[in-house]
């Protein structure tokens, strides 16, 4: 079984992973972790005539995300590895829109599952553009578990 997990840091996210630990894989399963970030749109007049210092500080939040991308699924990867050593882990941080972008991978590599949490980050993000979990729901082509923690309303 190829099974994607999508997180980002979130206590969402870690419910995600705890219901994965939970789930009783064969050692020929094989898991992606996959954190996916958003840059902020730089279009607009007068961004030229700041001496390319915008794309300095664009370059800063990339390699911070990245950063912090690698950390969360870094401790992730060793959380679900210390449960099931024989399973196959891998991990990738990408920037982008994490809706698409998770799907898109999960179609890519052919997972047969996707585990989300049941909200993430970005309150406005869910607010203009929709959930994640509920975009994965209806537009995966694999099932799609979405992780909720029972004791929050």
């Amino acid at each position: 079984m190829k099974i994607l997990l999508a997180i980002d840091g979130s206590d969402f996210s870690k419910v995600a992973i705890h219901e994965l630990i939970k789930m009783t894989l064969s050692s020929n399963s094989e898991i992606h972790i996959i954190n996916v970030y958003e840059l902020p749109k730089t279009t607009g007049l007068g961004l030229h005539t700041m001496g390319g210092k915008i794309g300095n500080y664009i370059e800063e939040i990339r390699s911070n995300a990245q950063k912090l991308g690698n950390k969360i699924v870094s401790e992730a990867f060793d959380k679900i590895k210390a449960e099931n050593k024989a399973l196959t882990i891998t991990t990738s941080v990408v920037s982008g829109l994490p809706k698409s972008t998770i799907n898109e991978k999960a179609e890519n590599w052919g997972a047969d599952l996707i585990v989300v949490g049941s909200q993430g980050h970005g309150a406005f993000s869910r607010l203009v553009l929709g959930s994640v979990s509920q975009y994965l729901t209806t537009n995966a082509k694999c099932s799609v578990l979405i992780a909720r923690d029972r004791n929050k309303k």
